[in-house]
């Protein structure tokens, strides 16, 4: 027996009955009924076991049964019944304070029924219930496997499970992404206590308990279903159905997911993209190949993304990485409506996003640094770093793509970029510049600052660092000014006294470009010379 207190008076003739004091214990659970004959009985009482009595034991001594009701509380009893009429004609006032205080069920039988009929009563309507509710489990589990057998690999198979097993739960991924939530409570409460051991479990928390089952796929954890039944006491058969949906999520979310694995870090794939590098195959084959998976990537305008392993680890550890980065891709919610296609080449994942549901270029890095925020284990985003190319119109220049991607690596260690996403448009400049022997790019900076170069070495290096934040912040002095902790009136005279000495107006693209330049050109030099 499994039901609260509340409802065991609703069920006849328990309903002719009423509950006198100890309200605010009405939702413990009813797990068995018993009569209570003898005082020692306290010493055999079982959780959630409510007493029947008579009152016969206690009815000249109230303090006995004060403390009697004390003890029925320590052992966890759900609640006493006492029949009124052959010893008592009420409860006294000081039994029901007591169990008012307690907050523990007291409940005044109706004395025209026998205890055997209220507990016959209970029993026939647990059954009933207990049979009603294993009729109703063979339908939900008859309707789950159908659709287990029937449906396709959709997103929308989350609400159709909803639907079957009519029990709000939510789906997350193994990297602590909420990948589907129906339930009323927000993210953060679902995900107190990540990460989670791969057990099953059922776990009571603040906002309510559930049933937690890993979503397991040929011997891996790739996620936790959190089942939220409207009762907190389950059937076996109950807990069986959660297992089986459990089951059937595992099975959907490997043809979700698991086919965008496939599709994205496919051992293939990278085998065909490094012979179209070596141009062993030309780019049609690559876009059919591709539109196999149902990846149309190529199709309309996109953009290219390295992300590579930038630590001196071993194999293992690097193989590690590659596992770590492989199930972010996989999983990390950043990605899921994304048109792309990942895949492994060298020491890392390159991928290919459709550029088309993207507002501007901005918008992919914004994304990229998302994800990278969004990631449980921080450890990896100290390995890797992430370059991403201009956008790109046709399919043709894909190689063109790559090598903006590859040169961002090097040319961004040269300029001393910390970031861990560099746009390519970020060196563009320092591509173009890359092959000016560093005599020249030493005359050329040394030319275009040797008027600030002549001032006093310190004011000269504070100067610097004031034209190189202006630089790095597009001309914004508010962002500069901020960058140099530095009031914006200071800003703006420093720039101003700076354009006296160096002869150029800081408002035209020209000087700028030279300014820009002689940058650029001191910073790879100092790259140079740290080698």
């Amino acid at each position: 027996m499994h039901i609260t207190v509340e409802q065991a008076l609703l069920i006849y003739p328990l309903s002719e009955g009423r509950l006198v004091a100890g309200k605010d214990g009405a939702s413990r659970i009813v797990k068995s009924v018993n009569v209570m004959d003898a005082p020692d009985i306290t010493e055999w009482i079982k959780t959630g076991e409510m007493l029947f009595t008579t009152a016969y034991i206690i009815k000249d001594h109230p303090d006995e049964a004060i403390e009697l009701m004390r003890k029925l509380d320590a052992r966890g009893s759900a609640g006493l019944g006492i029949k009124l009429g052959r010893f008592w004609s009420s409860i006294p006032e000081s039994i029901m304070e007591e169990a008012d205080r307690l907050h523990f069920p007291l409940i005044e039988l109706p004395y025209q029924f026998t205890f055997s009929d209220q507990m016959n009563g209970l029993f026939l309507a647990e059954l009933e219930r207990n049979t009603s509710s294993l009729h109703d489990l063979l339908d939900k589990q008859k309707r789950l496997m159908q659709f287990a057998l029937r449906s396709k690999s959709d997103i929308r198979f989350f609400d159709q499970v909803l639907g079957i097993v009519e029990t709000p739960f939510a789906v997350v991924s193994s990297r602590g992404h909420m990948v589907y939530n129906a339930t009323c409570y927000r993210e953060q409460q679902l995900l107190q206590g990540w990460p989670w051991r791969e057990e099953a479990a059922w776990v009571r928390a603040e906002h309510g308990g559930y049933s937690r089952i890993p979503i397991e796929f040929e011997g891996e954890c790739i996620g936790f279903a959190m089942f939220y039944p409207a009762d907190s006491v389950l059937i076996k058969e109950e807990e069986g159905l959660f297992y089986q949906t459990a089951e059937i999520l595992a099975y959907h979310l490997s043809c979700i997911y698991r086919d965008v694995l496939q599709r994205s870090l496919n051992k293939d794939m990278g085998d065909l993209f490094v012979r179209y590098l070596n141009q062993n195959i030309d780019v049609g084959m690559l876009i059919d190949y591709t539109e196999e998976l149902g990846v149309r990537v190529l199709r309309g305008s996109y953009q290219c993304v390295w992300t590579k392993i930038v630590s001196s680890s071993g194999d293992a550890i690097r193989s590690s990485l590659l596992k770590e980065i492989r199930q972010e891709y996989e999983y990390n919610f950043v990605f899921r409506d994304l048109q792309v296609v990942h895949f492994l080449v060298e020491d890392g994942v390159f991928s290919i996003f459709s550029a088309d549901g993207l507002d501007s270029s901005a918008k992919l890095m914004e994304l990229l640094n998302q994800a990278l925020n969004s990631v449980v284990n921080k450890k990896i985003v100290e390995h890797i770093q992430l370059s991403v190319s201009s956008k790109k119109m046709k399919p043709e220049v894909l190689r063109q793509a790559y090598t903006e991607c590859s040169e961002v690596f090097g040319l961004a260690q040269r300029l001393g970029m910390k970031d861990k996403v560099v746009q390519f448009g970020a060196i563009e400049l320092a591509y173009l510049f890359k092959h000016v022997p560093a005599a020249e790019m030493s005359a050329y900076s040394s030319e275009v600052l040797a008027e600030l170069l002549a001032k006093d070495p310190e004011y000269s290096q504070e100067m610097l660092r004031t034209l190189e934040a202006f630089l790095e912040h597009d001309g914004q002095v508010n962002e500069m000014a901020k960058h140099l902790f530095i009031h914006r009136n200071t800003a703006a005279y420093r720039l101003e006294k700076m354009s006296e000495v160096l002869g150029m107006d800081f408002k035209k693209i020209n000087d700028l470009l030279r300014l820009k330049l002689a940058f650029m050109f001191r910073r790879m030099l100092v790259d140079q010379t740290n080698r």
